[in-house]
């Protein structure tokens, strides 16, 4: 059965009986290029990141997309072109967005654990702000810094125990989350921050979560967070900006979340009526950038019937597309052809060839498909090919750009040779 309309990006949509991302035939991509295959959209995501702009229009905000949601870098290239800065978690994906051509002052370095040589490594590079998510981390990056012989920019991210109503291992802005200072501490841990010679306090950072779809957690986030602006600033610390993070869903099932311009609408009113519209934002959105933005491609092997369920075995296994394995998530799975009005329709699991219970792809879905068909995983641009493994020792697949009628190969399928490499025989 196939969902209408389609959920995910609206540039998907089928022509004839043959499904299209833009103007290229998915099936055509997957006969060029093999399956598993992710395919992404330009035009999705540039129309996802003006979403944001148009909330945003004359306002003073950086734009930092958050790349552990997909960090391919031709991704990262369509957003360093669009004037977006970058969120970073690691000195790994600080290195390729400099490989893609994004500025390193519009990079915000995040993340519980960084290591003294990541903080060396962003350093060097110059990036834009440091957001420190514990005391122990105020201290060694000022070691580090005055090692250097240079100054860390800082942002402080506090936890302001808001629940964000989201699965449990995505939400981030509770008591009991690793993430950030808690919300009491913040005004002594600022003064802290402030005294050391390595550091330079530049702003106050605050994320809740991911796959947020109600509006109401923003707008409590906010609340608690300019109460500490004030409280800050009122100990004699001034901020230079105001990050809010990220975190807004996507449609992955019939979601409701909020429209990025219209979401910015209430929180920029509220910040206007509290004084601080004038004040430099930050903000990290990435699922809602890229999340629709891209499918998966995968061919049917085998139809497997059995006395309780039946499975439709796939190329494509949690190696490849993580979520369902490890949140239990839905992704709509449809063909890329559309079968004829009489071929009948069976309710499958859709599962891949990993030797786990646990590698499948969708549960109790209605399907017309035989071997050798070919199927599309929706909405799978974050999350999906950022998370992938060669678990099974299965190469990662490939990926392809599209743009307009144009497709441009942006990662070649691994092999084994590629996955050996730096392995030595010991003798």
């Amino acid at each position: 059965m196939i969902p209408s309309p389609l959920p995910g990006a609206p540039q998907l949509a089928y022509r004839g009986d043959a499904l299209h991302l833009e103007d290229v035939s998915l099936s055509d991509l997957a006969t060029v290029h093999g399956t598993p295959l992710y395919v992404y959209s330009k035009a999705s995501m540039l129309a996802a990141l003006g979403a944001y702009q148009r909330g945003f229009a004359r306002r003073d905000v950086q734009i930092c997309y958050a790349m552990k949601a997909n960090s391919t870098l031709g991704v990262l290239q369509v957003f360093a072109r669009a004037g977006c800065g970058f969120d970073i978690v690691s000195a790994g994906e600080l290195r390729r967005v400099l490989a893609a051509g994004g500025d390193a002052s519009k990079v915000i370095f995040s993340g519980v654990g960084k290591t003294r040589a990541e903080m060396r490594e962003a350093l060097a590079a110059g990036i834009g702000c440091f957001n420190v998510e514990s005391e122990a981390e105020i201290d060694v990056l000022d070691e580090v810094a005055r090692a250097v012989g240079g100054t860390a920019p800082v942002s402080i991210r506090v936890n302001p125990n808001v629940d964000p109503k989201t699965h449990p291992y995505i939400s981030t802005g509770l008591k009991d989350n690793k993430f950030g200072i808690a919300h009491e501490r913040a005004v002594a841990v600022y003064r802290h921050a402030a005294s050391l010679p390595g550091l330079k306090v530049v702003g106050i950072d605050c994320h809740i979560g991911s796959q947020i779809t109600d509006e109401t957690p923003y707008l409590d986030a906010m609340d608690r967070v300019l109460d500490l602006v004030a409280a800050i600033e009122a100990a004699g610390i001034p901020l230079h900006h105001i990050d809010f993070g990220g975190g807004l869903g996507i449609d992955y099932r019939g979601d409701k979340p909020p429209s990025a311009d219209a979401l910015w609408k209430r929180l920029l009113a509220k910040l206007d009526a509290r004084g601080y519209g004038g004040r430099k934002l930050l903000v990290e959105p990435g699922r809602s950038l890229v999340g629709n933005a891209g499918v998966c491609l995968t061919e049917v092997l085998y139809d497997k019937p059995g006395e309780h369920k039946n499975f439709c075995i796939v190329d494509a296994a949690m190696n490849d597309l993580p979520r369902p394995a490890m949140y239990e998530a839905y992704h709509a799975i449809v063909p890329l052809v559309l079968p004829a009005a009489d071929a009948p329709i069976v309710t499958v699991d859709v599962v891949g060839p990993v030797c786990e219970s646990g590698d499948w792809l969708g549960r109790d879905r209605q399907l017309a498909v035989r071997p050798g068909d070919r199927l599309a995983v929706l909405s799978a641009g974050a999350y999906c090919m950022s998370m992938a493994s060669n678990y099974n020792s299965r190469g990662r697949g490939a990926e392809v750009l599209v743009d307009g009628a144009a497709s441009h190969l942006i990662r070649a399928r691994e092999s084994a040779e590629d996955q050996m490499r730096g392995e030595k025989l010991p003798g």
